[in-house]
């Protein structure tokens, strides 16, 4: 019997031992950063960043990537609203994961790093032991932790203070909204969601360690950033290197012209509707009458989308839909004001609301004028007719107005 237990547990260290000499890399081995290019959706219109761990030796040639998250996580699209969902590291084999951006004529551009064997190492063991089911996954903060920033505080925590990025690959002064909009075209819907979503906060100037939120950032900071390393084994000669020993691309894309129908996009489409608010204001001014149907639909659809941004500045996780004054123009009571003015009596009052709803835009102008928030120019003909509206509503209500009783003296 002990024979046979002395023989299992042989046999174990033996697969262990076999096991980590698996995950052993030689003086031959790469690790790299990969930085992909922009796609044709949205999701994947900034980019994505990854490491790449090659062994030939070894048949190790392995990509971990922070970019992941489970659909079968429980309420998943709610957790996503509310900026709760965890993504995930993700490892894949090199080939498979090429043949994908390839296909997709997206770039992939590689950086080999210039680390010794033991850093080498002890990278690979940092990913590996990240990409354990009870490690995986992490809180995704668009612009402070997401999968192109991994790449940066990984590295920082492989060589601790060793790492020096410069400054250099920064030209100018350009805000939060500033970098997003270098990848997403002005007037489309994507730029538009993005834009009325995320609030003031996105509105001041990122710092040269804060543009690395784009991988495109990543891969220039990589380019110029310097690793201390000693040149003796007590560590008394310190001298520096750069970061990036090679720098090459793996995959150049075909030249292809954007997908842009301004008939649908949304500048044209505002524009048409907002042209159709002004000719309906018109004709009611003329013949002195209020088509409470607009109204109804204006307070309703602003209204509802108050409160959608209401919900994301307050109600969720979302560090960039704070103090979004995109609800000076979509006020979030107005939904709870259709019925009345749908009514075919108006009140003083309303009169007096819509002075406040046509302030509100004054202050809007005034917050885009002094660079306290940028909005997306594609509203402004929606903001011209809200403002004509609110401009009628009060001339309107001010001569038909239901008056309150007056006592009878006397």
């Amino acid at each position: 019997m002990k024979n046979y237990f002395f023989l299992l547990i042989t046999l174990l260290l033996l697969a262990l031992s076999a096991n980590a000499q698996q995950f052993q890399l030689s003086e031959n081995a790469e690790v790299s950063v990969l930085t992909m290019g922009p796609g044709t959706e949205l999701n994947d219109s900034f980019g994505h960043s990854a490491f790449r761990i090659k062994d030939s030796s070894k048949g190790i040639d392995q990509v971990f990537n922070y970019g992941e998250y489970d659909f079968d996580t429980p309420n998943f699209y709610l957790k996503f609203a509310q900026g709760k969902l965890l993504y995930q590291i993700g490892a894949n084999d090199f080939q498979p994961f090429f043949n994908y951006y390839s296909r997709h004529n997206r770039s992939i551009k590689e950086q080999v790093l210039n680390f010794n064997l033991q850093e080498k190492q002890k990278l690979f063991d940092y990913l590996l032991n990240n990409n354990l089911p009870g490690n995986k996954k992490y809180k995704y903060d668009f612009f402070f932790d997401n999968c192109a920033t991994k790449m940066r505080d990984v590295l920082i925590q492989i060589v601790p203070n060793r790492i020096d990025y410069k400054n250099e690959f920064v030209n100018g002064d350009k805000t939060f909204r500033q970098l997003i909009n270098e990848n997403v075209y002005w007037n489309n819907w994507g730029n538009f969601g993005i834009t009325t979503a995320l609030g003031a906060v996105i509105d001041k100037n990122a710092t040269a360690w804060e543009y690395q939120f784009l991988p495109e950032y990543v891969y220039l900071a990589n380019k110029t950033a310097t690793l201390e390393k000693t040149s003796s084994t007590d560590g008394s000669g310190i001298y520096t290197e750069d970061l990036v020993k090679t720098d090459r691309t793996l995959f150049n894309p075909q030249k292809t012209e954007p997908d842009r129908n301004f008939l649908v996009s949304p500048l044209f489409i505002f524009s048409i509707l907002s042209l159709i608010i002004i000719l309906i204001t018109i004709d009611d001014w003329r013949k002195d009458k209020r088509s409470r149907y607009l109204d109804s639909i204006l307070f309703f659809t602003t209204g509802v989308i108050g409160i959608l941004l209401f919900l994301l500045w307050f109600a969720t996780d979302h560090t960039a839909t704070a103090n979004n004054y995109n609800v000076l123009w979509a006020f979030p009571l107005n939904l709870f004001l259709v019925i009345a003015f749908s009514r075919k009596f108006t009140k003083l009052w309303m009169r007096q609301y819509s002075l406040f709803c046509l302030l509100m835009l004054v202050l809007l102008s005034f917050h885009w004028f002094t660079g306290v928030q940028m909005f997306s120019f594609t509203i402004i003909p929606i903001l011209i007719a809200l403002a004509i509206r609110y401009l009628f509503l009060m001339a309107y209500i001010k001569k038909n107005a239901v008056k309150p009783m007056q006592p009878v003296l006397g």
